[in-house]
């Protein structure tokens, strides 16, 4: 004998609706929202400076005896992603910028490539191989100008360790051991990470919450999280003395830094924002952006945006 079941008669009781916002990271957008691009600055004249090993010329002896006969491949493989790093660097400024000058240098030749440009802006790349395999004259040549220029420097991942190292932080693995101490098998930092903000009022970050058509004064500033490109091994092990940190994340600190003293205007980031228009030109019939860093653009925008100010 079959029974009827009444509606009325089942447990009507439901889940407890949540009220107020989500908290992070539930509240993260899991897709790039469409937003053009609106060339604000008029012109800037670049120096992009390819951090990566040349030749044997820019080998120490650590990397000429660990590396051997394999010494050649590693050498292309070097240039391979140099190639890489300098386009995605080209692009942004070239989409940025109604006007720009762009002129490349190899690391090695940064002092000289500068007194002769006359840039607005340095922009160092990053780097893929630990710095015990430069030479030393090219690290001694860097630090000196780093520590002496006063043109505005944003310095990518490699560069930023560079910077760090310059003025007197140690690079170590994300495990926190040496350099040599860890060649294989590091913990890496690698695909979209989000960061958090530690001085949200630093002008580095203006727009991040506000798209191209809002700039209501409300979101101008006051993000706390970045979601940018992350492909690093190696850290500093502190904030040098003169710098602010900006940004963070567990597994590495110091994500971020700027220092703003004795005539100096240098930002660093540890994550790849120059990642923002990659894919956009190696597959433009895709509407979406597998690679898209709009936070990446915001904070490159707005360094050149300061360079040209200072």
């Amino acid at each position: 004998m079959t029974q009827d079941i009444k509606v009325s008669d089942m447990d009507q009781s439901s889940p407890a609706e949540m009220s107020g916002p989500l908290p992070f990271p539930f509240n993260q957008q899991t897709f790039c929202r469409y937003e053009p691009v609106e060339q604000r600055i008029d012109e800037a004249r670049v120096l992009v400076v390819d951090n990566l090993l040349r030749d044997e010329r820019d080998l120490s002896p650590v990397a000429r005896r660990e590396w051997g006969v394999m010494l050649e491949g590693q050498l292309r493989r070097e240039r391979l992603i140099a190639g890489m790093a300098i386009e995605n660097i080209h692009n942004n400024i070239s989409r940025l910028v109604k006007r720009p000058t762009i002129e490349v240098a190899h690391l090695s030749e940064l002092s000289e490539a500068a007194a002769t440009f006359h840039p607005d802006a340095v922009v160092l790349s990053g780097t893929l191989r630990d710095f015990d395999y430069y030479d030393e004259s090219i690290l001694d040549s860097f630090g000196s100008f780093i520590r002496n220029t006063k043109i505005p420097v944003l310095a990518i991942c490699g560069g930023h360790q560079l910077v760090g190292l310059s003025f007197g932080a140690r690079v170590i693995t994300l495990d926190k051991l040496e350099q040599h101490e860890q060649r294989e098998d590091r913990t890496q930092e690698y695909q979209y990470r989000f960061i958090r903000i530690t001085e949200p009022e630093d002008p580095i970050f203006e727009r991040l919450n506000a798209s191209d058509s809002d700039r209501s004064p409300d979101h101008l500033r006051g993000a706390r999280i970045l979601r940018v490109w992350q492909n690093h091994g190696l850290q500093l092990d502190r904030v040098p003395e003169g710098f602010k940190l900006l940004a963070t994340s567990y597994l590495c600190r110091n994500q971020m830094m700027v220092k703003r003293s004795d005539g100096q205007l240098i930002y660093t980031v540890q994550f790849h924002l120059e990642k923002s228009f990659e894919d956009w030109n190696k597959s433009r019939t895709r509407w979406e952006h597998p690679n898209e860093s709009r936070d990446g653009r915001v904070l490159f925008e707005n360094f050149l945006t300061l360079a040209l100010v200072d």
